[in-house]
């Protein structure tokens, strides 16, 4: 929004601007935030920083101690839509308190130093990414986890209609219009609030899962922008559904038998202005080009391990599971949604050219799941693997459908996050080649998801357990 800090400061002053909100992301991928008055905020804020305690809620502390810094960039700044106040907002990347260098752990400054790593290299200067944005909408969610009362509700509008309308049958709502999805009006708004602050929306529309699953998509944009627009979509939609008195959730499974969340991630690069993707000699399958390909087969050689950044929570694991259109197989396809990485056929100018990388969700932090994902597709680029000597595709065919013999050939992700972590533990030099993400840094995200997620899920009893083992 804004070329320079001195640029802010005049904003707030002319507009009368009330309060000032520093946002920024957290080790699990949720934003944090710390608000100031806008008489007292000033270009020290600027220099120095708003000095935060690490350890809480960002959990920087699980990694490495310290007080750090959050340090306002002027260019992501925006009028934050939900409060009664008129705040301008800006995120933050977190430095270190004493001497104001990037904090090595902050997720932001990881994505930037993947992108910086990405020009050091030559190979190119710009990585574009696009995440879609799929989600579900309900009425109502209630969560109890006590040890005598374990139990979820969900109240879904569009499969508990009020008499006006039928119901959406199980995964029946694709495209649908109302009256029959309700939800239209709701994305519009969210949409109208988007393009208000500067994100262009391409469409959006009902998805496949009845009980009001969603999706927006949006442009491709450079890396760490994207990452930064991710944040703010999430916030947009979960704060307008509440504004209507409904919850949103990015869960990748949030009801079992319907289609789940996925975050697909289309991807290219560019250098100097040109499309690094894009061949038109005829001699590589679907105008990718080598380099493209490389890139590719480098996301689905080390697809297990990305898992770990992709797929971080035991509830991915829900979702990826054969059937509902899940990628669960490590090859790529043109236009084909069984596969890992999709090539979509209607790109097909050189501008367009790209692959979508289908298996993350927004269980991950986003700016994690892009940077390694970057990490893994240069890896391929500079080891120079051949994707068809390795068995990477390109498989025109539901995988589903083929023999045994067939599809015991294709690797596959993960089933359980226990086994992504293992995966990522034995598979991550590719990750910390230039020093992008620190070696503590990815042991500590390992222990931590061991303990606060999968051991923790491994102790409590499941309520499907009760139906069937109560009578045992």
């Amino acid at each position: 929004m804004f070329e320079n800090a001195a640029a802010a400061l005049k904003y707030i002053k002319q507009q009368n601007v009330a309060m000032v909100d520093l946002k920024m992301v957290g080790i699990a991928g949720q934003w944090l935030h710390v608000t100031i008055p806008a008489r007292q905020f000033s270009e020290k804020h600027f220099e120095e920083g708003v000095g935060y305690d690490g350890s809480s809620g960002a959990g920087f502390g699980k990694v490495e101690s310290g007080d750090v810094v959050a340090i306002p960039e002027p260019q992501t700044a925006f009028i934050d839509p939900f409060w009664d106040e008129p705040t301008l907002s800006l995120l933050c990347g977190t430095a270190t308190a004493d001497t104001k260098e990037p904090f090595a752990s902050d997720p932001r400054t990881i994505a930037n130093r993947a992108v910086r790593y990405m020009q050091e290299s030559g190979i190119a200067d710009e990585a574009w990414m696009g995440p879609e944005y799929e989600f579900h909408i309900f009425n109502r969610v209630d969560v109890t986890n006590e040890p005598y009362y374990t139990g979820v509700q969900i109240s879904a509008g569009e499969i508990d209609p009020d008499g006006r309308g039928a119901p959406l049958g199980l995964k029946q709502g694709y495209m649908r219009v109302p009256p029959t999805e309700h939800l239209h009006n709701l994305r519009s708004e969210i949409c109208m609030t988007l393009e208000a602050m500067g994100v262009e929306v391409k469409y959006h529309h009902h998805e496949v899962g009845a009980p009001g699953q969603c999706e927006i998509e949006v442009n491709l944009r450079p890396l760490v922008e994207a990452a930064d627009r991710a944040m703010l979509i999430k916030y947009v939609v979960k704060n307008i559904a509440r504004r209507n008195g409904l919850v949103a959730t990015f869960m990748p499974k949030p009801v079992y038998g319907e289609a789940g969340n996925g975050m697909h991630v289309h991807q290219k690069l560019e250098k100097s202005g040109r499309p690094l993707f894009f061949d038109d000699s005829g001699k590589n399958y679907a105008n990718l080009s080598r380099l493209a390909l490389q890139y590719t087969c480098g996301l689905l050689s080390h697809g297990e391990a990305l898992a770990g950044f992709t797929n971080p929570s035991t509830n991915s694991y829900k979702r990826l599971i054969e059937g509902y259109e899940a990628p669960v197989n490590l090859f790529y396809s043109l236009a084909n949604r069984s596969a890992a990485i999709r090539v979509p056929r209607y790109a097909i100018k050189p501008v367009d050219k790209r692959i979508e990388y289908r298996p993350p969700d927004f269980t991950g932090n986003v700016y994690l799941t892009l940077a390694a994902m970057l990490m893994a597709g240069l890896d391929g680029i500079t080891s120079k693997i051949d994707i068809a000597r390795n068995g990477y595709g390109p498989f025109d065919v539901n995988v589903e459908q083929q023999s045994d013999e067939f599809r015991a050939k294709i690797r596959s992700l993960p089933r359980t996050l226990y086994d992504a972590l293992e995966a990522l533990a034995d598979d991550h030099g590719f990750l910390v080649a230039g020093n992008v993400f620190p070696e503590v840094f990815i042991h500590g995200w390992i222990d931590a998801k061991r303990r606060d997620e999968t051991q923790a899920i491994n102790i409590r009893p499941h309520p499907y357990e009760y139906q069937l083992y109560l009578d045992i």
